[in-house]
């Protein structure tokens, strides 16, 4: 399928602008753009803590995680900066969203054999989410929303239907907006924003689409921005903290087992263990061994050598696309797996039910249900769901 791509224009001058700030450099450097572009900004701050778990605060005395005690730091240099600034802040509290929607749903799909993407399941539910409802709810208005992602949106010249082999209507044309990859490849962070949606997206600008972390950097240090010199924090919490999220419920340790069946050893709890992991797995091999699948039901992790991680395809269910119609006909795309790793050519195959074949032109290595299958069409996404089942090769 082919498809031409118009940019969405960024806010214009007088606009009315709510921007999603974390103190660090990248939502700094977009509050001072939209006031120098002559734009009405309104800094909010989402508070996701509830001091509800035993997280240690940080030894650095800067926030290294998304979530825990020290988001008061960040939420301290947000209202200073725009203290500075002469433009309003608020702090916006989403703990209840975010223990539901990321916690939650975190540790439910550990303990059932799968891997999740908190960050993927964050932004619809919480970042673009509770955080614009709890906007809305202090009677602000605003034209846009604007956040510090790296990620470009644009329009399909043509209606988002004849990419999905669905007739036009006679009705409008539907050219939803939809978020295509950054510029900076290295920072590129649209695999996170799959799952919003293109009613979402609508008022939702990312003004960092065209530059470069190094521009961004150099941009801040020309403004004299503080947070240029700030260590940016890390996605969701360290694996370190693992132990105390998983704390509310003791671990049933079972059986490491090969392909085969063979016992090599126990596991700690199966929460504790990702598809094609290798180190902390406690068994003795005289070849690499890693985790090839979890079986929930038998409480069993399943240990082989590489080669077996190897996948012809995967199936991917709880789909969002573009526009809300949903492909009624085979089409050919890249695909991405994991954030790490680049998207690769595929067939995506509707099997009824919304539910997704997707056959890889190249056999991929450790598709882990739980994580997100993000379509790709000239580096536009066209849709994202959740891995439900790897095709073996």
């Amino acid at each position: 399928m082919y498809m031409k791509w118009c940019s969405v224009a960024l806010p214009e001058f007088g606009s009315r602008c709510v921007v999603g700030m974390s103190g660090g450099v990248d939502s700094s450097l977009v509050t001072k753009l939209l006031l120098e572009k002559g734009c009405h900004v309104i800094g909010v701050t989402m508070s996701t803590w509830a001091n509800d778990m035993p997280l240690p605060p940080s030894e650095k005395g800067i926030k290294e995680s998304c979530y825990g005690p020290d988001e008061a730091i960040d939420i301290a240099q947000c209202k200073a900066f725009c203290n500075d600034l002469g433009i309003e802040h608020y702090t916006i509290n989403v703990s209840d969203a975010y223990h539901r929607e990321v916690l939650e749903y975190f540790k439910r799909e550990y303990r059932q054999g799968k891997t999740p993407n908190p960050c993927v399941r964050c932004n619809p539910t919480v970042k673009f989410g509770a955080l614009l409802e709890g906007v809305k709810a202090l009677g602000i208005e605003f034209d846009y929303f604007c956040t510090g992602h790296y990620a470009d949106l644009v329009r399909p010249e043509k209606d988002i239907r004849e990419l999905y082999g669905i007739s036009p209507d006679s009705g409008a044309v539907n050219r939803p907006v939809m978020i295509r990859t950054a510029i900076d490849s290295t920072k590129d962070q649209t695999y996170f924003l799959n799952r919003l949606s293109s009613e979402i997206l609508e008022k939702v600008r990312f003004p960092l689409s065209s530059y470069t972390k190094k521009q961004v950097f150099e941009m801040a240090s020309e403004r004299a921005l503080a947070a240029a010199t700030r260590s940016e924090s890390q996605d969701f919490i360290p694996e370190t903290y693992f132990d105390v999220i998983f704390s509310d419920k003791e671990s049933v340790p079972g059986d490491i087992v090969d392909l085969s069946g063979k016992k090599l050893g126990v596991h700690r709890g199966i929460e504790h263990y990702t598809i094609g992991q290798r180190r902390g797995l406690g068994v003795s091999s005289n070849k690499p061994l890693y985790v090839h699948s979890i079986d929930a039901e038998k409480n069993q992790v399943v240990l082989s050598d590489n080669d077996a991680l190897l996948c012809a395809g995967l199936f991917a269910e709880d789909w969002v696309w573009a526009g809300n119609y949903w492909p009624e006909k085979s089409f050919d795309g890249r695909v991405k797996i994991r954030l790490a790793s680049p998207a690769t050519e595929a067939e995506i195959i509707p099997q009824g039910d919304g539910c997704y074949k997707i056959m890889f032109k190249y056999p991929q290595r450790a598709v882990a249900p739980g994580q997100s299958a993000v379509v790709y069409l000239d580096g536009v996404i066209v849709g994202g769901g959740v891995i439900s089942q790897s095709i073996r090769i």
